[in-house]
């Protein structure tokens, strides 16, 4: 079977009630970090990792998300007539033309490893990602992009981790690596899973992150996956079998990420993301030392 990557699934059926009342009436992925949604952060850094097949497990309510990555004649035809380049230009690249969008539904909510079985007649027998996007990762990481290429050169699923405060490894699935002390952008084997674990017992402060390179061998081990914690069907369960029958790999996180489920870590996000903007970040830079100096 061929290492070689072509498809990654976001799943992007959830209710987003961490982040109610906003995501009331509007999907919590197209809530914008800056002035972009962050559902396109997401699948921007699948495309730049190699990524042509975007593969979004949805919901009913979210048709804002396709309707997003899809064209508007009306609003380019308008864009250009009013001879606005530089915004005609952004909204014609939302999506790359080398990439495809296709979506699937999640008919009900029984956790992200049904998710990920719902887009398993599109995955077919091939290797895949899968991107949480509620994670995001910082402009400058090629951090997936580095997995796929650990995947494709050993054939070994790609789990990211990233180390926490030892004080908050209760609040995240843990990576026991073996005692491995992994450099940032390296792999090392994963033995195993442990999902939020009591701080005297935690394998090591390797949390999981968000991101996963997966032998299809997990589709038919989700299969047979019963359903494990909040009555749902766990991908850390399948991934559990897998370590039974094949190795995987722990790859650990280069650059940095930020809870965008969370809206500490959203807030976090927003303010880092402005800084760095290219048009924004100078200005909001000095505002920000400035309102420090005032209010701080």
């Amino acid at each position: 079977m061929s290492n070689t990557l072509s498809k990654v699934i976001i799943p992007v059926a959830g209710l987003g009630t961490r982040f109610l009342p906003a995501t009331k009436a509007i999907p919590k992925e197209m809530i914008t970090l800056v002035d972009e949604p962050l559902i396109q952060y997401v699948v921007r850094e699948a495309v730049n990792a190699g990524f042509t097949h975007i593969v979004l497990v949805t919901h009913s309510s979210k048709g804002a998300i396709e309707n997003h990555f899809d064209h508007n004649f009306e609003l380019e035809k308008t864009l250009a007539f009013k001879d606005k380049t530089a915004l005609l230009q952004k909204v014609e690249s939302i999506l790359p033309e080398d990439a495809d969008i296709i979506s699937v539904r999640q008919p009900q909510a029984l956790g992200l490893g049904h998710a990920i079985l719902c887009a398993a007649p599109i995955i077919g027998d091939e290797p895949f990602g899968v991107i949480l996007p509620d994670v995001i990762l910082n402009n400058e990481s090629s951090d997936l992009r580095n997995m796929v290429l650990e995947f494709e050169k050993t054939g070994k699923s790609q789990i990211m981790v990233e180390p926490v405060p030892k004080s908050e490894v209760h609040k995240y699935g843990i990576a026991d690596c073996l005692g491995a002390d992994i450099e940032p952008a390296k792999s090392s084997r994963i033995a195993a899973i442990i999902e939020k674990p009591k701080t005297e017992e935690a394998p090591s402060n390797l949390s999981v992150t968000g991101r996963y390179i997966l032998d299809n061998q997990i589709m038919n081990l989700l299969k047979v996956t019963p359903k494990g914690a909040g009555n749902e069907i766990q991908l850390t369960d399948a991934i559990a079998q897998l370590m039974e029958i094949t190795d995987v790999d722990a790859y650990r996180l280069a650059g940095q990420s930020y809870d965008c489920g969370d809206k500490l870590g959203y807030l976090q996000a927003t303010v880092e993301f402005a800084l760095n903007h290219p048009e924004l970040g100078s200005d909001f830079k000095n505002w920000l030392k400035e309102y420090s100096n005032e209010k701080l």
